[in-house]
């Protein structure tokens, strides 16, 4: 065995160094016990890499599923969203919608901001776009609505000097519940750090039906709060049926923003967590 050097232990023999290292052998092995769990959760794929099929396209001004200037598109395996058709944005805010609602979930999106701003994009939506939860059904928006009512898990980037966190939280005909306390404000910033130009980001969200949300970013929880709920402003357009304010937020659709910037998402995967909740209730 090589000898090694420790402060106060110049030299160990094996003698002493054998249990230490059944020890270390030990330690090693649970931690590879549990990483290997961990990578073993089942993940399922919302984007199969190849095409659109499971999801639906709604853009403000236009009808359901029309997909107007090829906004959200496939290429090199990613879902892009582009700009390259529009002559000007004219607030034609869009979200692609997933098929299936979920309630109890760990979602998993990894997202960049490239290329520049379409022409007449707001100022606030530069290198902005977001993960939509618990949405209102796709079909259930009115042509001219601006966004669905929902959670939103808010993507920033940065530039290169300056500081904008990603993984906020705005709502858009929401609430929620922080510290016990109804939150009224559109949106709140996370403790994330920057990322800037075009790094990958990996944003988590943990959502526990209409009880717990918790924003993850690189691995690290940056925002938790509770209660979501319909209620609020800073959604315009839209069916007064579908807005029951003070109506606790247990499930809803999942969807992913177009509001001026281009941006891509390589990955788009959950592990439904239903089943296990819905054993701890019983």
């Amino acid at each position: 065995i090589e000898l090694i050097s420790l402060p106060h232990l110049p030299i160990l023999s094996f003698y002493y160094l054998a249990p230490m290292k059944k020890l270390l052998i030990l330690i090693f092995t649970l931690i590879t016990v549990t990483a290997f769990a961990q990578d073993k959760r089942k993940w399922k794929q919302l984007f199969n890499g190849k095409n659109l099929k499971g999801w639906t396209v709604k853009i403000s001004g236009h009808e359901l599923n029309d997909n107007f200037g090829n906004t959200f598109r496939v290429e090199d395996g990613k879902i892009v969203v582009s700009y390259d058709q529009y002559t000007a944005f004219n607030n034609q805010f869009g979200h692609i919608f997933y098929k299936t609602p979920y309630s109890y979930y760990l979602l998993a999106v990894e997202y960049r901001f490239v290329g520049k701003q379409v022409e007449g994009g707001p100022g606030w939506a530069y290198k902005n776009s977001g993960i939509m939860l618990h949405c209102q059904p796709p079909s259930t928006m009115l042509k001219a609505q601006d966004f669905p009512i929902s959670i939103e898990d808010q993507l920033l980037g940065g530039d290169s000097t300056g500081e904008r966190s990603t993984c906020n939280l705005c709502t858009p005909g929401t609430n929620v519940e922080m510290d016990g306390k109804l939150f009224t404000p559109h949106c709140i910033n996370s403790k994330s750090k920057t990322f800037r130009n075009e790094e990958w980001v990996r944003a988590e969200v943990l959502v526990l039906g209409d009880s717990v949300i918790k924003h993850i970013v690189n691995g690290d929880t940056v925002l938790v709060y509770q209660k979501p709920q319909i209620g609020g402003g800073a959604v315009s357009n839209f069916d007064p049926a579908m807005k029951k304010d003070g109506q606790l937020l247990k499930s809803g659709y999942i969807s992913l923003q177009s509001e001026s910037h281009p941006v891509e998402f390589r990955k788009v995967e959950i592990i439904n967590l239903e089943k296990k909740y819905k054993k701890k209730r019983k």
